[in-house]
């Protein structure tokens, strides 16, 4: 299964991360990030389309569950979850 970890600069998106040792782990951060280091770059939350600019790099990537990690992000995922639940994503907080 495809998953993504947002909050990717943090230590507890790479615990998690390592809690999916079969499933094929995306990290993303909307920060600025050195290239090197195989994170994603997403949508900033500050977006006025952010769900829609999500589910888009959800369904580029075939992503079927999410795991966001920031406040801001959650917020807004949590808005437009039957819309992600409609193409069989699933939203997961963790505060």
């Amino acid at each position: 299964m495809n998953i993504l970890i947002t909050a990717a600069t943090s230590a507890e998106a790479h615990k998690l991360k390592n809690q999916f040792a079969h499933d094929n782990v995306i990290l993303g951060d909307y920060t600025e990030l050195p290239g090197f280091m195989k994170i994603i770059k997403l949508p900033s939350p500050a977006s006025m389309s952010y769900a829609h600019e999500m589910l888009t790099l959800c369904l580029d990537e075939g992503i079927k569950r999410l795991y966001a990690l920031k406040e801001d992000e959650w917020r807004l995922l949590n808005e437009a979850k039957q819309l992600f639940a409609e193409y069989g994503i699933e939203l997961v907080h963790r505060p």
